[in-house]
């Protein structure tokens, strides 16, 4: 599992750009600034899906007595727990990370004053979050700002969970994920569901260039229906160039989908997957 859940431009795996580096900074300046220009927006169009799925989780009674925590797969600088829990834009959050004066700051500075930010923005309907990510600096700042309850940097593509995460994942009862789904595989999920004590439900968005089939067989094997309309799509962000943008088409084009108004168009698109135990 990796915490590159926007891609990236710092080499080229499979005609796919990365961008390994900006998750491994001391806080997510870097990472808003290099986004910006690709439009990176996937964040946005899974604000609402993920409020709306993670009242209703809340509501559902699993007869456990506290509110299960949302886990947030692959969380970075916890930009999801951000939009989830308060009222901000990822539009805000662009604009308040690359303003000059917030160039300035050192990272301690910054951590207070988005403390403070997000503090005074957290919605009432506001619930734990979970933050999973082997990226360690990005994960410890979402803690330093107040947006995560608990983080982790587990890698559970290579091994199992630690013990630290395995009590955490007795209250989680909603996985989200918004772009790992490029990095990760199926072993992160089983090591997940396989931790679980109360129903777990799984809100993704996923890139059209990857099968999430396996995850889905995963998902399956242990009792989740997974449902998903192949005719919306979620834009995510810009290609970083022409061979990116024909290593995309040709992925869509080699899982059955139609690049045309799409990829085609220049940008990377995602298809959303929910996952929910028994029939829907």
């Amino acid at each position: 599992m990796a915490g590159s859940g926007a891609g990236g431009t710092e080499g080229v795996a499979g005609g796919k750009s990365r961008f390994d580096d900006i998750y491994d900074r001391p806080d997510p300046r870097t990472y808003f600034r290099r986004l910006a220009p690709l439009e990176y927006e996937i964040p946005h169009h899974a604000q609402p899906v993920f409020r709306q799925v993670a009242a209703e989780r809340a509501a559902f009674d699993d007869g456990r007595p506290h509110r299960p925590a949302v886990l947030d797969v692959c969380c970075s600088y916890g930009i999801n727990a951000a939009l989830l829990n308060h009222d901000v834009t990822l539009a805000e959050m662009y604009e308040r990370y690359t303003l000059p004066a917030c160039q300035t700051m050192s990272t301690t500075e910054l951590a207070a004053w988005d403390k403070e930010f997000y503090a005074e923005r957290r919605r009432p309907d506001a619930g734990p979050v979970f933050g999973l990510d082997v990226a360690a600096p990005a994960v410890h700042y979402a803690l330093e700002a107040g947006l995560l309850d608990a983080a982790f940097t587990d890698d559970l593509e290579q091994g199992s969970p630690s013990p630290r995460l395995n009590r955490a994942l007795a209250e989680v009862g909603l996985i989200t994920l918004t772009g790992g789904g490029s990095y990760i595989t199926a072993r992160t999920f089983t090591a997940l569901l396989d931790g679980a004590r109360r129903p777990v439900w799984v809100s993704a968005f996923v890139l059209r260039t990857v099968s999430y089939h396996p995850i889905v067989r995963t998902l399956a094997a242990h009792g989740l229906s997974t449902t998903v309309d192949v005719s919306r799509t979620y834009p995510q962000r810009l290609f970083t160039g022409e061979r990116e943008r024909q290593y995309a088409i040709a992925a869509v084009r080699a899982l059955g989908g139609d690049p045309t108004g799409r990829e085609e168009n220049g940008r990377f698109h995602c298809l959303r997957y929910e996952s929910r135990p028994g029939t829907r």
